[in-house]
């Protein structure tokens, strides 16, 4: 792949996660060349991979710039204090919530730091996501109040049935931050059309340790599912959601025949084949023979690949990133099912936009679409 910028070339060679002799000597070659460092540095930050460039730079400090180094560590030790809070309060909220009897399953954050980094702190962590059951979700969010989380977005009582049906998650503000923790009940909201088995996930859960406490986290399989449809929804933008990938490709004998069947049930296959081409550009992860046999994901990878590193943010609000949504999906009907539920499906916007009483809840279907039509027919006709 051509280089998009030094910057960018760089780092992503300073963004392995276990850089062998090969990848130390690559990162020399290309520290001498010039290097706009302010721009590395933020790009590191954006990307989510400071700590890891901040270690691997390290390595090579001959050929860095003192200044730049030390950016860097400063950089690398507000994330240990975050990821020591974060598993602190982590603990604090299992705690809470598994004295109700109620399962749950966190990932990513510090858990997902500490079990394929081997440090709580090598990841950027920026708040704690946890997998609830739906029916759950009312009784942890009086228990978390106690510890002073509270919604982010209110959701009116009348309509938290259809909240739980419709939307994949609820995020809690504190005292100590903003946006510190995520309940999520489904990997995405209804209208995405992955329908993922989440009473499998929590069924085929782990135990691992972090911050020396025992919790279940989701196993390798389903983790790598689960972060590539994350990712796919993101459109593949940051840096860290693949070296991610790439850490489970390398550390876990995975059974790729149940990936690719599962894949394959819940119609991602495309979005999981995406992912691996991206984690196998970009850092040399095997993919085993005849996992990947997509030409149109091989096209939509080169695609993403030069979006992402040309620095083309994803807009949710362009209709260009809903049709992108529809050309990840390998079936016609995940496709039709996406369209669907796009349209029909209400959610906070609809429910803030116009107070209804519960008898005339279905009328939130006819909100939601003139909404839909406003805002994406001023965008057409404005070009």
């Amino acid at each position: 792949m051509a280089l998009i910028s030094p910057a960018w070339d760089l780092l992503v060679a300073a963004s392995f996660a276990e850089p062998g002799e090969d990848d130390l000597g690559r990162m020399r070659a290309l520290l001498r060349g010039k290097v706009d460092w302010d721009r590395f540095i933020r790009l590191a930050e954006d990307h989510g991979t400071a700590s890891l460039v901040c270690q691997n730079l390290a390595r090579v400090r001959e050929a860095v710039p003192t200044v730049v180094l030390e950016s860097l560590r400063q950089l690398y030790e507000r994330n240990v204090h975050k990821s020591l809070f974060l598993a602190r309060e982590l603990i604090r909220v299992l705690d809470c919530i598994e004295g109700l009897g109620i399962e749950v399953v966190p990932y990513k954050g510090a858990v997902l730091s500490e079990v394929y980094y081997g440090d709580v702190a090598m990841r950027q962590s920026g708040d704690m996501d946890l997998f609830v059951r739906g029916q759950d979700v009312a009784k942890i969010k009086n228990a978390v109040r106690d510890l002073g989380y509270t919604p982010r977005m209110p959701v009116p009582e009348a309509a938290e049935k259809n909240y739980i049906a419709s939307g994949y998650e609820c995020t809690f503000d504190s005292p100590l931050g903003k946006n510190l923790l995520e309940l999520q009940w489904a990997l995405e909201p209804r209208f995405y059309a992955v329908d993922f088995d989440m009473n499998g996930l929590f069924e085929r859960s782990v135990e691992v340790s972090v911050a020396g406490r025992r919790m279940r986290t989701p196993s390798a399989e389903d983790l790598l599912l689960v972060l590539a449809v994350h990712a796919a929804k993101h459109v593949w933008g940051r840096l860290i959601w693949w070296c991610d990938i790439a850490q489970i490709l390398r550390r876990e004998n995975l059974d790729w025949d149940w990936v690719d069947g599962r894949a394959r049930q819940f119609g991602i296959e495309r979005i999981l084949h995406i992912t691996l081409l991206l984690a196998n550009r970009f850092w040399g992860t095997e993919i085993p023979a005849g996992v990947v046999d997509d030409e149109c994901a091989r096209r939509l990878a080169d695609e993403i690949a030069a979006s992402v590193a040309a620095g083309v943010p994803a807009d949710v609000q362009q209709v260009s990133y809903f049709q992108l949504m529809m050309r990840i999906r390998e079936r016609r009907i995940d496709r039709w099912r996406f369209i669907s539920r796009l349209a029909f499906t209400p959610g906070p916007g609809e429910w803030d936009a116009v107070r209804l009483p519960r008898v005339l809840f279905p009328l939130y279907r006819v909100v939601r679409m003139a909404r839909l039509a406003g805002r994406f027919g001023a965008r057409v006709v404005g070009g």
